[in-house]
């Protein structure tokens, strides 16, 4: 049985995590640590876990919260991570990382991330750099293997870009440089922590888009994009929160190449996908949406083509607080502990 340490269980990502846990065959959780609410149990924070999660929240320096485990998984924010890894690395216990922390080979790409968020440039960790892996598995399963000890969770926005533009790049399918992507996101993406801008009154009838000038998660999209195609990609980002709780809705387009017709990107993207269990690609007549991925591990991809303006119109539905953070980050320790990668996973979700 895999022993699992979850650091900041008390957030959105560390209940995620935990609910998915309590359902996997293969893995008991025997730690809880968070820097806030400690001394309560976990399901006196969470009362839907009752009888499932009964596990005290201990502080980061309490001895028990010392105790080995096989797998921990920081569901902290950008920091805490490249501080507190080192130590749970050395008792021999296999890290996945929330936070952009690990998410970066170089310390210049994490320079550049850290920079879009006002945090410090400089990491505090950055021979650990060479052992991580970015996790997402529909881009480059064959590195998230037995042998990673460190994997960097991609960002939720992130990962439903990149699932839904990967066959674009592979398969050279739109003009360079001609990519954008309009995505929406739930406010649960903004985090537990309360804070004006998400107060009830400031959310209800009301969506914006923020970091115009530069969201973080640009720079893991152009990095992965990059290296799928074999030459720069860059991408015109526009993020917006939307009156949801979950959710996240990707509308990305690109001046589709001459030659090319519907019936080939649609071939390309099944081509692509078809050994993707978590991704799920509609043709053009799909009526789906957000509540279909709604408490699953799933991407949804509806493709199609504009024939009037040659445009490529790719719409992707993920959960962000799974597919988006806690579904990525079990299917990435399934991985790296040798185990099938869906399982404790396959589920279809909630609805409505």
């Amino acid at each position: 049985m895999i022993k699992v340490k979850i650091v900041g269980a008390g957030g959105y990502g560390g209940v995620g995590i935990t609910e998915l846990l309590l359902g996997h065959p293969e893995a008991k959780i025997t730690t809880l640590v968070a820097a806030t609410e400690t001394g309560m149990k976990m399901s006196e924070l969470y009362p839907h876990l009752d009888g499932f999660c009964d596990l005290p929240i201990l502080k980061p320096d309490d001895p028990a919260a010392q105790e080995p485990a096989d797998v921990v998984f920081f569901s902290t924010p950008d920091g805490v991570g490249m501080v507190q890894a080192r130590a749970e690395l050395a008792k021999g216990a296999k890290v996945i990382d929330y936070s952009g922390d690990f998410r970066f080979a170089s310390v210049e790409d994490y320079a550049e991330y850290a920079r879009r968020i006002g945090k410090d440039p400089v990491h505090k960790a950055p021979d650990l750099l060479t052992r991580t892996v970015y996790g997402v598995p529909e881009i480059q399963r064959e590195k998230i293997t037995r042998d990673r000890h460190i994997v960097g969770n991609p960002g939720c926005f992130a990962v439903g870009v990149i699932i839904g533009l990967a066959p674009t790049a592979q398969f050279n399918l739109v003009e360079d440089n001609s990519i954008i992507c309009d995505c929406k996101s739930a406010v649960s993406g903004a985090g537990k922590k309360p804070a004006p801008g998400f107060h009830f009154p400031a959310r209800y009838d009301n969506m914006n888009a923020y970091r115009l000038t530069g969201h973080q998660h640009v720079v893991e999209v152009e990095q992965a994009l990059t290296r799928i195609a074999g030459k720069p990609v860059a991408i015109t980002f526009t993020t917006q929160v939307v009156p949801m709780c979950r959710g996240i809705l990707s509308c990305l387009y690109g001046q589709l190449r001459d030659g090319i017709t519907y019936d080939q990107v649609l071939e390309a993207y099944r081509s692509y996908h078809r050994g993707n269990h978590f991704v799920r690609v509609y043709d053009r007549t799909a009526n789906v949406g957000t509540a279909n991925v709604r408490g699953s591990n799933f991407c949804n991809l509806v493709v199609d083509v504009d024939e009037r303006t040659r445009k490529l119109r790719v719409i992707s539905h993920i959960d962000n607080l799974m597919k988006g953070q806690a579904g990525s980050a079990l299917q990435n320790m399934n991985l790296i502990m040798g185990l099938p990668e869906n399982t404790g996973l396959d589920r279809p979700g909630n609805y409505p």
